[in-house]
């Protein structure tokens, strides 16, 4: 089933989800799966499953050469929709991304879904490769998030790259974006972002999640501008409960956001890590009761791989 179809069905009821990582190459999925399990009593309409790009290692040889390899450290994002789904009889979300892709392979991926039965994708451009600095779109690859939502859109259409076929089978992908409350790190204003989150919706996403974020203002008027540019489909807030101290500075770092004064003196004086997820989980489970009193159609929590805090914040709310 479609996420928006999960939302519609709802009635209203705010929706439980969350998003998991692949396992590492070479590790089990049993360790997914026991990631799983504990959330499960929520009954989580559709998980997302993120998808993780190629990286450049530099391997030397005796000889002193440095060889430039392209390694992908989790890969088997599809396989991993397919087993949830199986293993789970569980919606899947498996995110699509710009960067190491074709337009081709893009294609290919997407008919491999359909095969599947999996009827929903996350579109995104994706981060750029950590030694490069800034994105890369790959040859013959979209450099947007929007170019890709128009890839999808199309095949939706039965408009296939190669427009010599005939008597083509179209797909029927949900489609979802992500928004950024606290703007884009690349957007050089807040205006400009909006614009581009409206062009990816009318090149047809039909629903939104946001970036974590622990300022609920922060969606709350973030929302507000969506409305207001016209911006019609349902906005999942993402959400994430603080777990360690360290926390208070990677997070920042690397999504680019904002920790409110308030929770960062709070975890700064709590005296270990386990004081500090207690202070997480609590801030993260008031941010989502008034998330639902304000009528949020889905709470989408990020796991980054380990699901006991969710379990906790989940269990005081659904």
């Amino acid at each position: 089933m479609k996420v928006t179809e999960h939302l519609s069905r709802a009635d209203g009821k705010t929706l439980f989800s969350f998003e998991v990582l692949p396992p590492r190459k070479g590790e089990n999925i049993q360790t997914l799966f026991s990631n799983i399990e504990p959330l499960l009593e929520f009954k989580p309409p559709f998980i997302d499953v993120t998808y993780h790009r190629e990286e450049y290692v530099y391997r030397q040889h005796p000889n002193g050469l440095l060889e430039k390899k392209t390694v992908r450290r989790r890969p088997g994002t599809v396989g991993i929709c397919a087993a949830i789904k199986n293993r789970f009889d569980v919606d899947t979300v498996p995110h699509l991304i710009c960067g190491g892709f074709s337009k081709e392979e893009t294609e290919n991926a997407l008919i491999d879904l359909n095969f599947l039965g999996i009827d929903n994708v996350l579109a995104l451009r994706g981060d750029p490769i950590k030694s490069e600095g800034h994105f890369k779109p790959e040859a013959d690859g979209h450099s947007y998030a929007c170019d890709l939502i128009g890839q999808v859109a199309s095949l939706n259409h039965g408009e296939y790259l190669d427009e010599e076929q005939d008597d083509t089978w179209a797909t029927d992908f949900c489609i979802g974006t992500a928004g950024y409350p606290e703007k884009h790190f690349e957007a050089p204003n807040y205006g400009t972002d909006l614009r581009y989150l409206k062009h990816k919706v009318d090149r047809g996403a039909d629903y939104i999640v946001t970036q974590m974020f622990f300022d609920n203002e922060q969606y709350f008027s973030f929302e507000k501008r969506c409305r207001e540019a016209g911006i019609t489909v349902p906005i999942i807030p993402g959400l994430k409960p603080l777990t360690t101290k360290s926390q208070l500075t990677m997070l920042p770092r690397s999504f680019y956001l904002n920790i409110p004064e308030a929770l960062t003196e709070a975890v700064h004086l709590a005296p270990n890590n386990e004081a500090a997820r207690q202070i997480g989980i609590e801030w993260c489970v008031n941010q989502s009761k008034e998330l639902m009193a304000h009528g949020v159609p889905c709470l989408h929590y990020y796991s980054m791989g380990k699901s006991e805090s969710i379990r906790r914040v989940a269990a005081e709310l659904f």
